[in-house]
C-alpha cells in the first residue's frame, strides 16, 4: 500500500450528538418554572384570604333551659375556642375577624333537662351550616364553616 492510499482513507464522522439529554433538561426546567408559578399564585391567594375581614354570626333557637355553647373564635391567624352557658333561648353572637380559615366549629349541647335546639352559622351573610338536636345531653353541631 502506498503512502497516498493511507492518507485517502475516509475519516470516520463524529458520533451523532445525543438530543435526549437536552429534551429532558428542558422538560425539567419547564416543570420547575410551572411549579414556581403555581406556588406564587397559591401564596397570593392564601395571603389575600388571611387579610380579608369576615363577618361570622352564630345563632341558637329552640326551647331549653340548660344549654352550653362551644364555638370557634379567630384572633388574627390563631383559632381558639369560646364557651358559654345559657339559661334562655334564643341567642345570637357575631364577630368580625381577619385570618379566617375554613374549619370552624359550633356545638350546642343540652343538659340533663333536655329540650330542642337548632344552631346555625352564617359567614358573610351566607348560611354555611345548620343542625338540630333534642333530648337530654344531645348536641347539635355545625362544623366546617
Amino acid at each position: 500500500m502506498s503512502e497516498q492510499a493511507a492518507h485517502d482513507d475516509p475519516v470516520p464522522p463524529p458520533p451523532p450528538r445525543r438530543l435526549w439529554p437536552w429534551v429532558v433538561l428542558m422538560i425539567l426546567v419547564l416543570l420547575a418554572l410551572g411549579a414556581g408559578a403555581v406556588s406564587a399564585v397559591l401564596a397570593h391567594e392564601v395571603s389575600a384570604e388571611g387579610s380579608r375581614t369576615v363577618h361570622i354570626r352564630y345563632e341558637v333557637t329552640g326551647a331549653a333551659e340548660d344549654v352550653t355553647l362551644t364555638y370557634s373564635t379567630w384572633q388574627g391567624k390563631e383559632l381558639s375556642t369560646g364557651r358559654l352557658t345559657l339559661r334562655t333561648l334564643p341567642w345570637a353572637g357575631e364577630l368580625d375577624t381577619k385570618g379566617f380559615m375554613s374549619g370552624g366549629r359550633f356545638a350546642v349541647s343540652l343538659g340533663k333537662a333536655g329540650g330542642d335546639v337548632a344552631c346555625s352559622v352564617t359567614v358573610d351573610d351566607r348560611t354555611r351550616r345548620t343542625a338540630r338536636a333534642s333530648g337530654a345531653f344531645a348536641t347539635a353541631t355545625c362544623n366546617g364553616f
